[in-house]
């Protein structure tokens, strides 16, 4: 009897531990407000420096398109890597064509920035926003991904 007793009282324990514990696939509050915050600041401070530059009006649309190409593009590779990983069918021409789009969005700005009259500052500014931005696009996906898992179960 003593030890069916420790039996339930140990099943307890282990109830009480699960029912404290956070779900470990629950981004924290901190992680999405750091990359929202991320995307902002790279997507903000890309067109910030658009609308600065003094490139010709063309210059500045080729940009801002692979600006927004680009965070269409790794939000698709994101979602398709992650439906794979998870089970769900994903077609083979859809997953290449993500990351095609991914590679060109990335040859290109490093085609149009090594041809243009920008100081190497302003190249190196152009980089490294484009590539905050897609990084976070990234994270912001994978947080609403997780949080619209986690509130299913």
């Amino acid at each position: 009897m003593e030890t069916f007793n420790n039996k339930l009282e140990e099943e307890e324990i282990i109830t009480k531990k699960e029912a404290n514990k956070e779900n470990p696939f629950k981004p924290t509050a901190a992680f999405v407000g750091a990359s929202w915050s991320a995307l902002l600041i790279g997507t903000i401070g890309f067109c910030v420096g658009l609308w600065n530059a003094t490139m010709q009006l063309n210059e500045k649309g080729y940009y801002f398109t692979i600006l927004l190409f680009g965070l269409f593009s790794v939000i698709s590779v994101q979602k398709s890597v992650r439906d794979k990983a998870e089970g769900l069918p994903v077609t083979e021409l859809y997953y290449a064509l993500s990351w095609f789009a991914t590679m060109a969005t990335l040859l290109l700005l490093t085609v149009g920035l090594w041809n243009t009259d920008l100081t190497l500052s302003e190249k190196g500014f152009y980089a490294m926003a484009f590539t905050l931005s897609m990084f976070a696009a990234i994270a912001v996906q994978k947080n609403t991904r997780d949080t619209k898992l986690v509130s299913k179960s």
